[in-house]
């Protein structure tokens, strides 16, 4: 893998292959239909490696403030930079669309998902109980909220 990383709005066209990275990345991913209405409601994106369609996130902007709903590598593209750079992505189109504060939720047991958060510049600000589904129950998620800089 040696294509340059380059990002474009997701369309309806993408959804296979985001519904796959979605699955492979995640023990309880969203649906083809989640994916299919945030097309209409939130800021979509994918992440390309030179032609090779590698990740995807979904922000909510709603006056001044951002949600990360969902930012997700394949995962054998994962440890290798990408997730920040698309965080970056998506927190410069939060700054684009007026936003000047980020929040999200993450599961209290994705370690590497808080410390990539935690190295952009978010904080942990609360906790919501049994938030997730989880293979024996649920699951909190972390709180986390970023100051956004331009």
């Amino acid at each position: 893998m040696s294509g340059a990383i380059t990002f474009r709005p997701m369309t309806e066209a993408d959804l296979d292959r985001v519904v796959q990275i979605e699955a492979a990345a995640f023990s309880h991913p969203w649906n083809r239909n989640l994916f299919a209405d945030g097309l209409k409601s939130y800021d979509c994106w994918v992440m390309f490696e030179g032609d090779e369609q590698i990740g995807h996130g979904i922000i909510q902007v709603i006056i001044d403030e951002a949600h990360l709903l969902n930012i997700t590598v394949r995962p054998q593209s994962q440890g290798k930079g990408y997730g920040l750079q698309l965080l970056e992505h998506l927190m410069r189109r939060a700054m684009q669309l007026n936003a000047g504060e980020c929040f999200l939720e993450v599961r209290a047991s994705n370690q590497s998902a808080y410390r990539l958060y935690e190295r952009y510049g978010f904080n942990e600000i609360g906790r919501r109980r049994d938030y997730y589904p989880a293979a024996g129950g649920r699951e909190d998620a972390l709180v986390m909220a970023c100051t956004l800089l331009d």
